[in-house]
């Protein structure tokens, strides 16, 4: 076991980190799945204890860090966001400042990233993020993990994102930054791009182009990838489902992509919306192998906020 003498690490969004650092953490991860597989449970973080605080619903995020933390030798305590005093208006810097003298991390799923990074600004143990409105760092390295698996590097891969500019396009835009793949956005102009988002996407150069033609964008892809049209938070659910009833992945979009072609959604998934039953449960469906490589990846950002880098 590798172990870094670095100082206090948080886990908030991929554009953080280098490219090395990024594969070292998807290296841990696949060295803990195998391990797993094979029996073996090293407990890296026995006796350490993790805050999970949320303020939304959650089933993979929350499982896969409470089994991951505890498959890790640690422990786990679960918390809303009603249940502490966050409802009574404690602020986030005082919430953290108390947490921080309790447990030895904390994971959290919030809305606000502002409030995030108030929380991490005034920690002083590791803070990963679970999911705010503006990314999902945790959900597109289970997405990199599992492309790996099937198909071979990132970095030559065609990747399709069809549907509206959510939290997880957004971190996909920080892994292409990263990594080098190409990424095509297929979103109307109703539910495209921020301003924020839009500056991430020129910073990546020409590996990133943005159509409001899902076919187009879908021609030839090695990776389509589809989300929920209406989000934690989202008022306006009818519009959304009107407007983006044109970017249903489909088989007939399905079949534009490349032949070896995966379809991945980080779930839950809407049949008959964002994608058909036919792709969702189809041969190209990789999104319960996603889903399962949540567990793996966040034990792996479990262990590197402590300083762990390998199991070597």
């Amino acid at each position: 076991m590798t172990l870094s003498t670095t100082p206090l690490r948080h886990f908030l969004d991929l554009k953080d980190f280098p490219y090395q650092t990024l594969r070292t953490i998807l290296k841990l991860s696949a060295d803990l799945k195998k391990r797993l597989a094979e029996g073996e449970r090293p407990e890296l973080l026995k006796d350490k204890v993790l805050a999970m605080i949320f303020e939304r619903e959650s089933t993979r995020t929350r499982v896969s860090f409470d089994v991951g933390m505890r498959q890790l030798g640690g422990q786990t305590i679960m918390l809303s966001g009603k249940e502490m005093q966050l409802s009574r208006e404690e602020t986030i810097a005082d919430t953290a400042r108390v947490m921080s003298r309790y447990v030895d991390a904390i994971i959290i799923r919030i809305l606000s990233h502002d409030d995030l990074l108030e929380l991490a600004g005034a920690a002083s143990v590791p803070v990963i993020n679970g999911l705010t409105q503006l990314s999902h760092p945790c959900q597109v390295m289970a997405d990199i993990l599992t492309y790996e698996e099937h198909r071979g590097p990132i970095s030559e891969a065609k990747i399709t994102w069809v549907g509206d500019a959510n939290n997880v396009l957004a971190s996909w835009i920080h892994a292409t930054a990263i990594f080098g793949n190409t990424l095509n956005i297929a979103v109307p102009d109703a539910y495209g791009p921020s301003q924020g988002m839009l500056a991430d996407i020129e910073k990546a150069g020409n590996k990133i182009n943005l159509t409001d033609d899902p076919k187009a964008a879908s021609e030839g892809a090695d990776l389509i990838i589809a989300d929920t049209w209406v989000s934690m938070g989202d008022k306006d659910a009818d519009d959304r489902l009107r407007t983006l009833e044109p970017y249903r992945v489909d088989q007939d979009l399905m079949d534009l992509s490349a032949k070896g072609s995966l379809f991945m959604h980080c779930l839950p998934a809407h049949r008959g919306d964002e994608v058909s039953a036919q792709v969702m449960d189809g041969p190209k469906s990789v999104v319960f192998d996603e889903a399962e490589n949540r567990l793996h990846v966040q034990k792996a950002i479990l262990a590197w906020v402590f300083g762990i880098e390998s199991l070597s």
